[in-house]
């Protein structure tokens, strides 16, 4: 059985790109990130989707970006709430975290070369997402280079493939997509402001892409939320 490392938020995204490999009869390990964040809910969230969908390992890896700052993630910067969904794919939002997504591929091919697997699995999307500049198409196919580059394994002749197999769908075809793969959505997390009690804000970016992405196909959101949120039509 081939292995994969399949990069785990605990997130919509990373759980239906989990099932995704999981399908492929990958032996699937994953990787979470706990990154410094200010909102921890993900990372158990990680842990439940993990075990559900059957992932041959978990690691969580600590990489504190919070010495960097410069996100509403990891540093004291408001979360932007109830923006129009049109303006959502224009600009460089503040839960923009600096190198983030270059910080986890690297450790992902770290492990990946650590177990002699040769594919990484990532839930990045370039449709339906807040406008971050390595979630592109163009900075995938840039990090396989530098894996080629960069590692013992890709200098004596093997190559990384990242897959992205969300990149060219919308939200509503993710949501589609991890239905059809039996994943549990209610085990997610996605809200980038939670309530103590971990309810979902329902008017923060990730929020607001969930909710249309289920209302466009057709199903009910499991996750719950702190006020009953409003669902405006795709902008």
């Amino acid at each position: 059985m081939e292995r994969a490392v399949v990069l785990l938020s605990g997130g919509l995204d990373s759980a239906t790109a989990l099932a995704w490999a999981r399908a492929r009869g990958w032996e699937c390990h994953a990787l979470t990130v706990d990154y410094g964040q200010r909102h921890r809910i993900e990372l158990e969230a990680a842990r439940r989707v993990a075990r559900a969908l059957g992932a041959a390992s978990q690691r969580v890896v600590a990489a504190d970006l919070r010495a960097i700052g410069g996100s509403a993630l990891t540093d004291a910067i408001e979360v932007p709430r109830d923006r129009d969904p049109a303006a959502m794919g224009h600009g460089i939002p503040v839960t923009y975290v600096p190198a983030r997504n270059t910080v986890f591929l690297g450790l992902a091919l770290g492990l990946a070369e650590t177990l002699g697997a040769r594919d990484l699995v990532a839930g990045m999307n370039a449709l339906d997402y807040s406008g971050y500049p390595d979630c592109r198409p163009e900075f995938v196919r840039a990090f396989e280079t530098l894996a080629r580059l960069a590692t013992r394994a890709g200098v004596e002749g093997g190559a990384f493939e990242v897959h992205t197999p969300l990149m060219s769908l919308d939200k509503a075809g993710i949501v589609r997509l991890g239905a059809s793969l039996g994943v549990d959505f209610g085990l997610t997390h996605s809200c980038y402001d939670p309530a103590d009690d971990g309810a979902a804000c329902g008017r923060c970016d990730a929020c607001a892409l969930r909710l249309k992405g289920f209302r466009e196909a057709g199903l009910a959101d499991p996750a719950r939320y702190a006020v009953a949120p409003s669902v405006p039509d795709r902008g």
